[in-house]
């Protein structure tokens, strides 16, 4: 079966520190239920048929659920579709007649590792200073000897369901990881197990998404509008609050 023929500009760069440019590629036969990374797939193979270098790019699961695959399509982080991941994004979605642009995550905290391959493990370091319970807390007990109330739950679950993509940064003006470290913090905020550290969590995570070079919230909300979560930035309010909370808490010497 014959697809369509799309035109692209692929941003292309050798290495970290190196320049980059977008690139002209023309493809064919792409098929409308085929997934963006299904086509630069195909793309690729192509390429290397002519012997010429493929384009490097992330993916894992290519379900939405890892996070792993992350590619400014048009100037969006993952596309014009509404919580959706860039795996999930069908290239149905884009008129052949029309270029598609297709960028990796800029932010100076992501630097390029290749093409559209960038290093995010600032948002690994940042987790790994508080992002976690370190409590022992022996066997399962039973589900409902402890009590969490309905409302609380089901924030918790809200929060907890970011995948870590970094499409929020991308999206930020500012690029800032509020989003994604808001998320974090919220979703043991609300939880038993959290409690014991939530000073120290949410000091620790602030301070280290801050050293690793991410830019302020300023209310744009653009990281909720392209969030596949649908993380809500109510979340930012509430790790703001938690931190003043702890930074007071601290200061008092309680």
């Amino acid at each position: 079966m014959s697809g369509s023929s799309h035109k692209l500009k692929i941003w292309r760069q050798a290495g970290p520190g190196q320049s980059g440019k977008l690139v002209d590629y023309a493809i064919d036969n792409v098929q409308p239920e085929m997934s963006l990374l299904e086509m630069l797939d195909l793309l690729n193979e192509d390429l290397i048929n002519r012997g010429e270098e493929p384009i490097a790019f992330d993916s894992d699961c290519r379900e939405g659920i890892c996070g792993a695959c992350g590619l400014v399509i048009d100037g969006v982080p993952h596309g014009p579709k509404n919580q959706v991941t860039t795996c999930e994004l069908r290239m149905r979605t884009f008129d052949p007649a029309r270029v598609l642009v297709i960028e990796p995550f800029l932010a100076a905290a992501f630097p390029i590792i290749k093409d559209l391959v960038v290093d995010r493990t600032a948002f690994e370091r940042i987790i790994s200073v508080g992002g976690y319970v370190a409590s022992n807390t022996g066997s399962a007990p039973e589900a409902n000897s402890v009590a969490v109330a309905k409302e609380d739950a089901d924030k918790a679950m809200d929060a907890a369901a970011c995948i870590g993509c970094a499409g929020c940064v991308a999206a930020c003006p500012n690029a800032s990881a509020s989003l994604f470290v808001g998320a974090k913090v919220s979703q043991y905020a609300f939880t038993p197990q959290g409690q014991a550290e939530r000073e120290r969590r949410v000091l620790r995570m602030v301070q280290q998404m801050d050293a690793e070079g991410f830019g302020d919230c300023s209310n744009f909300a653009e990281c909720e509008a392209v969030c596949p979560a649908g993380i809500s930035i109510f979340n930012i309010g509430r790790m703001r609050r938690e931190y003043m909370k702890a930074t007071l808490f601290r200061a008092s010497g309680d």
